[in-house]
């Protein structure tokens, strides 16, 4: 059904004029909780007592984190009510009153995020930021040292707000650009010799604010682009330094169109060598080092804690800061985040204690590569249209897309992306596939059951597995982009191909997961699609594909079912040319012909038809399968059934560019029924 569309890693399209709000509304008349702790805590808030006022914040940070009770808070006016205390006398209330807003702008979800914006919550924010920018310098006074809260800690919070805000409201990226922010997030950043962890927040909220805002791309100086070369150019070796350094070349990307043609080149080679020292440090390596490391250290400092009371407490806000990832991970795949915030007493604006240095590490690690993968996906797919080119290209005039019917393949909407030439020697010369490959590969084995094996370590898991995923789709980007001699020629490919199938294979628990399912069949749909086109045999055996696939049809993602039913029609329509494959072709057959009977996604029945007719077109095998399978007979009796379905639900559930495709096939089963006709009676 025609070729895939590249994954982009993206802050997800919001309208100019935000979200409606009717799910904030809906939201609040469905919350009739008497019980409800909202009123009282907000009352709190009034308190002239500055222990109570922070009582009163850090409170509704923890409750916000259960989100059945986020209708009551916004039905009282909550972020009015709490906005101001960000300009409060004391620092812990500005603190705390930050973390609230940015527990409840992550918990919240994107409605809750553009109300927010609608009450101006910027404009206190703005003005915090700036006293905060302001006051660095006396932090650092002698006069400062030892205090609890300082302007730097309420900086981290409210520069984390800024980043919930602007991840999910178009509003608030056009009231940063507008709002002279950029300014503000370059001083925080510049911080790093000071607190790392400001410069890291602010880092992710530049990456975020500058992706596709053409409006800040032109604003930008030389100033801008001295900060981050300044940052990629530290030479500290700690993964903290390793994130801060990957975060700023995100940003240098995001920003290169305003960069002279021969700058951009220089700026090419500082990302890719960037990106490169990122992805070859060895997690399975550094991870158990960083954890004997931390054991050693704790062992030290302390005879009365022991290990195991030290792995078994759970940092404070882990919990709660772990699903803020997950919000935003969720955002990057284009999904929404799936159920509602467990119960926590967590507070989600808390990061590690300062004192988990190691752990630390090895969070900034996996985030670091995670962050290095996305932007090379993004590098591989830089010069498609963006998601709302493709919006207007598929809700064009349809008797254009399709005068007679059939799609234009010949349009740039089918076509694989090549890289630029420049831009494809760069990433060669730095050996990124080579990198990219290897983290596709699973976790070492020690590295997973030392994190099992320590609670406070388990958050690794989840963010091991995210690197492996977008190392898959990072691949599929490569192979879709690049040339088969730059990876490796035939012998390269197959070595590709037999690894994404040991990775399929390894496990029964492997075909259950949903996220990695997408991503590797995206990837070896894309290699074997190449490996055919050049006639390069394939390495999975027929049980070893139909299990595959078997699994992938029955998984609930349309992309996944779609991505092995091109599977085995690729694989089939190679095989058809081949001697002795009558047995494994009737058994894509059967696999292809259920699918398209069964399946009640008319995109996945297209895509099961359009398999049927490449393994079928041609070959004395093919034909001999055919005939063995009922072929014909059982084309006809879908056909009906395929185009009443196709009138029917059609126009109200698929896209014009969707039912062009669809259109297309259902002429293509006519003409192809026609074919096996005339074959049967010759």
């Amino acid at each position: 059904m025609g070729k895939t569309k590249n994954t982009k890693f993206k802050r997800p399209p919001f309208s100019p004029d935000g979200l409606a709000a009717t799910p904030v509304k809906q939201a609040v008349e469905e919350s009739e909780d008497e019980d409800s702790p909202a009123a009282e805590l907000l009352d709190k808030l009034q308190s002239p007592s500055a222990d109570v006022r922070e009582y009163a914040c850090a409170s509704i940070s923890r409750v916000v984190q259960q989100s059945q009770t986020i209708p009551g808070f916004l039905q009282r006016d909550a972020v009015r009510k709490i906005g101001p205390l960000l300009l409060d006398r004391s620092l812990v209330v500005r603190e705390t009153a930050a973390g609230a807003l940015r527990n409840l702008s992550a918990c919240g979800g994107p409605e809750v995020c553009e109300d927010m914006v609608r009450q101006d919550v910027l404009t206190s924010l703005s003005a915090v930021l700036r006293e905060c920018c302001a006051g660095f310098d006396v932090t650092t006074s002698p006069a400062m040292k030892g205090q609890k809260h300082t302007v730097e800690d309420v900086a981290n919070e409210a520069v984390n707000l800024l980043w919930n805000l602007c991840e999910s409201s178009s509003k608030a990226v056009s009231v940063f650009n507008k709002s002279g922010l950029l300014d503000i997030l370059l001083h925080c950043l510049q911080r790093h010799p000071q607190n790392m962890e400001l410069a890291i927040t602010a880092a992710h909220c530049l990456h975020t604010v500058t992706e596709e805002n053409s409006e800040l791309v032109r604003s930008v100086n030389a100033g801008v682009f001295g900060i981050l070369d300044n940052i990629l150019s530290t030479t500290h070796t700690s993964m903290e330094y390793t994130l801060l350094r990957t975060l700023a070349a995100g940003s240098l990307w995001n920003l290169k169109s305003s960069l002279s043609s021969a700058q951009q080149s220089q700026t090419l080679t500082a990302l890719a060598t960037t990106l490169s020292h990122c992805l070859i440090l060895d997690a399975g390596v550094l991870i158990p080092e960083l954890w004997h490391a931390e054991y050693a250290r704790l062992s030290k400092e302390t005879t009365s804690a022991t290990e195991s009371d030290h792995t078994d407490e759970r940092p404070a806000g882990h919990k709660a800061e772990e699903m803020e990832e997950d919000v935003r991970d969720e955002k990057m795949n284009g999904r929404k985040p799936k159920g509602q915030m467990s119960k926590t007493k967590s507070d989600i604006s808390d990061l590690l204690p300062r004192d988990r240095l190691e752990l630390r590490e090895a969070k900034a690690l996996m985030s670091a590569q995670q962050t290095s993968l996305e932007i090379i996906v993004n590098m591989c797919c830089s010069d498609e249209p963006s998601d709302d080119e493709w919006e207007e290209m598929s809700s064009s005039d349809e008797s254009e897309v399709c005068a007679d019917g059939m799609p234009d393949t010949n349009s740039s909407m089918f076509s694989p992306l090549c890289l630029s030439a420049e831009l494809h020697t760069i990433l060669l010369n730095h050996s990124i596939p080579q990198q990219v490959l290897k983290k596709a590969e699973f976790p070492s084995a020690v590295v997973l059951e030392l994190c099992s094996k320590h609670p406070s370590w388990r958050c690794l898991l989840k963010k091991m597995h995210r690197v492996q995923c977008r190392a898959l789709t990072c691949l599929h980007n490569i192979l879709s982009s690049m040339d088969t001699e730059s990876l490796g020629g035939a012998s390269g490919l197959q070595a590709v191909a037999l690894h994404l199938s040991t990775l399929v294979f390894s496990s029964a628990e492997v075909l259950k997961d949903e996220e990695f399912l997408e991503a590797v069949t995206s990837a070896l749909r894309s290699l074997l699609q190449i490996m055919a086109t050049k006639n390069i045999p394939q390495c999975m055996t027929p049980q070893q594909l139909m299990s595959f696939c078997e699994a992938a049809t029955s998984c609930e993602l349309v992309s996944v079912r779609v991505n092995a039913l091109a599977i085995l029609g690729i694989t089939g329509s190679s095989l058809a040319k081949e001697k002795n494959t009558e047995d494994t072709l009737q058994l894509i057959g059967n696999a292809l012909l259920n699918v398209a009977t069964k399946d009640t996604n008319l995109v996945v029945c297209g895509e099961a038809l359009d398999a049927l007719f490449d393994v079928f077109a041609d070959g004395d095998e093919a034909e001999t399968a055919g005939k063995n399978i009922n072929l014909l007979s059982s084309l006809k009796s879908l056909q009906p059934g395929f185009k009443a379905k196709l009138r029917k639900e059609g126009r109200g559930k698929y896209s014009p560019d969707q039912l062009c495709v669809l259109d297309n096939i259902r002429i293509n089963l006519k003409r192809f029924i026609g074919y096996l006709e005339n074959m049967q009676r010759k």
